[in-house]
């Protein structure tokens, strides 16, 4: 069995930020994906929100977080790990193809962005629909945009929108919300935000890039298309973490509990969106990273 200091699980922005940090901490690490390095990131045509790297396109940020943490040493295993249990002094870590033991585990699945599954979903995305008004709205800047959703989320992202885009439409599938009243009253307020309920997104409509949506109302059945600029799905996420239940204590999401300093158990660290936290960002995904790593190396010294 393959031995190592840290298996870090996931290797989007917090998991590879977490791997540099822990080679210059002069520790061995494999860092485990299934997808591809950067996770969701890589596939965000354009990134302006990074500290001092300016604009930059996902993949390159992707390649670049890569490249730093393979050259430092870092071992990259292409698999998915199908189940991870605790051993004596450490963990065993199985994957298709083998077992690796560790002595700490940072874990770094990130979470999934719930999606509408509707026609033209897959290939606009990056193309007109985002996930992420913080991170996206500013390409949008006086141009026409929809919010999908009636949670927080999705009532925040059309605040945001609101104060840089011409018009935004929040399009919800009932009349009732789960957003904070407070939230919904201030968004109603805001003069270029119009409500379109009892309706639900059927299609995203454009060819190279978004030019609508079909709505079907949810009542009569009625199916209309609305011309967009952009449309921004904020129906919520899923994080990755089913495989690591029993192994920490998750909340009713599935996020994994865990402050600042990132510990969710003796020897287990988490970082990034998988986390429970307020905000994910890839800033704070590579903050999150670097202290999990830098956790995780003194608990590999205390031995």
């Amino acid at each position: 069995m393959q031995k190592t200091d840290i298996a870090i699980i996931g290797a989007g922005t917090a998991g590879m930020s977490a791997a540099i940090y822990a080679k210059r901490a002069g520790k061995n690490v494999i860092i485990f994906e299934g997808y591809m390095p950067g996770g969701q990131i890589v596939v965000t045509p354009e990134v302006d929100n990074y500290p001092a790297l300016g604009k930059v396109s996902g993949y390159d940020f992707a390649m670049g977080l890569y490249n730093q943490a393979t050259e430092l040493g870092t071992e990259m295993i292409s698999s998915e790990v199908i189940k991870v249990s605790r051993a004596e002094g450490g963990f065993n870590i199985e994957y298709d193809g083998g077992e690796v033991f560790s002595k700490a585990l940072i874990i770094a699945t990130g979470a999934k962005n719930r999606k509408l599954d509707v026609d033209g979903e897959e290939k606009l995305t990056g193309y007109g629909v985002s996930y992420c008004a913080t991170c996206d709205g500013a390409f949008y800047r006086g141009k026409t945009v929809a919010v999908v959703g009636g949670g927080n989320t999705a009532f925040e992202d059309a605040e945001v929108l609101a104060s840089m885009c011409a018009k935004v439409y929040l399009i919800h599938r009932r009349e009732g919300f789960r957003a904070e009243p407070e939230k919904v009253t201030k968004v109603k307020n805001l003069p270029n935000v119009e409500f379109i309920l009892n309706a639900k997104v059927v299609a995203l409509l454009g060819g190279d890039k978004v030019s609508g949506v079909t709505l079907e109302d949810t009542l009569t059945g009625e199916k209309k298309d609305l011309s967009l600029d952009g449309v921004f799905v904020a129906v919520g996420q899923t994080p990755s973490t089913d495989i690591f239940e029993g192994l920490v204590k998750r909340d009713k999401a599935g996020y994994i509990i865990a402050g600042e300093d990132c510990i969710a158990a003796d020897g287990v660290f988490v970082a990034g969106d998988c986390r429970t936290k307020k905000v994910r960002q890839l800033v704070t995904a590579a903050a999150d990273g670097s202290v999990a790593a830098l956790a995780a190396s003194e608990y590999c010294s205390a031995d």
